[in-house]
């Protein structure tokens, strides 16, 4: 995925969201990859990723699940450009 593959549109995020948004985008040099390209995120990263952004311990909670969501879509977007 390189910049060229964002579009140049602005989109709201819900409050409820937010924790996860700010976590996913700051997990993003924090892929893990295989030899057919990334394979999800480094799961060993996000304590400390979370704590950097100052997510609190229960908002890293509430946000995790939609971590997943947004990591699954993301390898399925990804997978989509390899083929």
């Amino acid at each position: 995925m390189t910049k060229a593959d964002i579009p140049d549109e602005e989109y709201e995020v819900w409050p409820d969201n937010w924790p996860a948004f700010l976590l996913f985008e700051a997990m993003s040099t924090q892929w893990r990859v295989g030899m057919g390209g990334a394979v999800g995120l480094d799961y060993n990263a996000i304590k400390p990723v979370a704590s950097m952004i100052g997510l609190k311990r229960a908002e890293l909670t509430q946000a995790f699940p939609d971590l997943r969501m947004m990591e699954a879509e993301a390898l399925l977007v990804m997978g989509e450009s390899r083929t």
